[in-house]
């Protein structure tokens, strides 16, 4: 039988997961183009949030995996 609660969760944690790193990834992009050294470090930083967000994603899988 389906856990449907269990699939509604992974499907909502998933949208807004993928949402989260489609937004930092734009706004990164969009303050890569400035000329002030304020955008490009808030440009890195949006990246690295990005690059943050997803290792936290690969993280709760492997955790997940060994339970």
């Amino acid at each position: 039988m389906i856990d449907w609660v269990a699939f509604l969760t992974v499907l909502v944690s998933a949208l807004v997961a993928a949402s989260l790193l489609v937004t930092l990834f734009s706004l990164a992009l969009r303050f890569s183009d400035g000329a002030t050294p304020r955008r490009r470090s808030i440009s890195r930083l949006m990246y690295a949030l990005c690059g943050l967000a997803a290792l936290a994603g690969v993280l709760v899988i492997v955790l997940h995996a060994r339970l």
